[in-house]
């Protein structure tokens, strides 16, 4: 008996290591982002002419708690521990690389009171469930070896391992960007350059993305914020056979736009976003979304079959979807944190979307 006991012990043991082995191996086999592809002015224009905006989701099948799947997948609140990486990083928001193995660096947005923390994370996962292009954003508790407590404004190594409970994770989504200088993105208005008769996206499905951006109040909307990628495998000078623009930066959502840019009024703020119209003039169906300083999108004219064609996207999502996106986003965690009066249950949220999804659904435009 004692025999056997011992056979069995060995193989849990055996089973445990092999499964810890696995998923060492799963995050070692997530790819680094293809390299971008330096085009010629008149190429990006092409690529930019046949680009596509959207693709078919089954929305009600969505898991927007579990969020995109894929090499590198990370579970809601998953610990995650890692190496601190001496990188710079652009922009103001606390971020900094870090390295799940020596082959997996990722980029860390972190912070209790940092909105983008737990904005992008809700507004990715909605362009994904919807058919929008988006990266793959994840809420996690990270471990950083060798982090000082504040890594974006301190750049040096340190000995001790910090602790980020409010942290979330980005993977890109897939493909190559598509650019004539670094971090170049498209500006909203280089989306009216997609032409339907070249094999680009129809006005409905442009229409469609300008209107989903005025409902999550997409304020920081300068290029840098949306990039052109291509889809299929490329090798440098060939032409893209699927190009694709997409938003590449929606952390200051959920709020009201705001000529600043200023989180605190644009990112994951209730009293703001429920008192942001969806329509700046419902008549005319102009767009509530006026630019920021650095923005690109403004008061956009939305046609019938754009508002029609989100409409029919955001009908699809069930209150159990709702309540899923805004709870593993945390968003009443950040309310608290800020000390903020409404917003502090998910309940909340879920509400003042579904009576923005209405002034959508309940709109006819001529």
């Amino acid at each position: 008996m004692s025999h056997m006991l011992h056979r069995l012990s060995l193989s849990f043991v055996t089973v445990l290591v092999g499964a810890v082995a696995i998923s060492a191996q799963e995050h070692a086999r997530q790819p680094a982002a293809p390299p971008a592809h330096h085009l010629t002015k008149q190429a990006r224009l092409a690529a930019i002419r046949r680009a596509q905006v959207w693709k078919a989701t089954d929305v009600p099948m969505m898991d927007l708690r579990a969020g995109p799947q894929g090499p590198g997948t990370l579970q809601p609140n998953e610990s995650v521990t890692c190496d601190w990486v001496d990188k710079k990083m652009n922009g103001n928001t606390p971020k900094f690389t870090c390295a799940i193995t020596k082959d997996d660096e990722v980029k860390v947005k972190y912070g209790a009171d940092n909105g983008e923390v737990y904005g992008e994370v809700a507004a990715t996962r909605l362009l994904w469930a919807l058919g929008f292009g988006a990266d793959r954003m994840y809420p996690v508790r990270v471990v950083c070896r060798g982090c000082s407590p504040d890594p974006f404004k301190d750049h040096k190594e340190h000995r001790d391992q910090v602790v980020f409970d409010a942290a979330a994770i980005e993977r890109k989504m897939h493909g190559h960007t598509l650019e004539t200088k670094e971090d170049e993105g498209w500006a909203w208005p280089e989306l009216d350059l997609v032409d339907e008769a070249a094999g680009g996206a129809p006005r409905a499905h442009r229409d469609a993305l300008k209107l989903l951006a005025v409902f999550i109040q997409h304020t920081d909307s300068k290029a840098q914020q949306q990039r052109l990628s291509c889809l299929t495998d490329l090798k440098e000078g060939e032409e893209c056979q699927e190009p694709f623009m997409l938003l590449n930066d929606v952390g200051v959502t959920f709020g009201h736009a705001n000529m600043f840019n200023r989180a605190s009024v644009g990112s994951v703020n209730l009293d703001q976003w429920s008192h942001a119209k969806v329509w700046e003039d419902a008549k005319a169906c102009i767009g509530g979304l006026s630019k920021s300083q650095t923005g690109t999108l403004d008061k956009p004219s939305i046609s019938e079959a754009g508002r029609k064609f989100l409409a029919d996207l955001l009908v699809q999502l069930s209150d159990a979807q709702l309540h899923d996106l805004f709870d593993v986003a945390r968003f009443p965690a950040r309310a608290k944190v800020v000390g903020a009066k409404q917003g502090l249950t998910v309940d909340e949220w879920v509400d003042v979307f579904k009576r923005k999804r209405d002034e959508v659904v309940n709109r006819t435009c001529s």
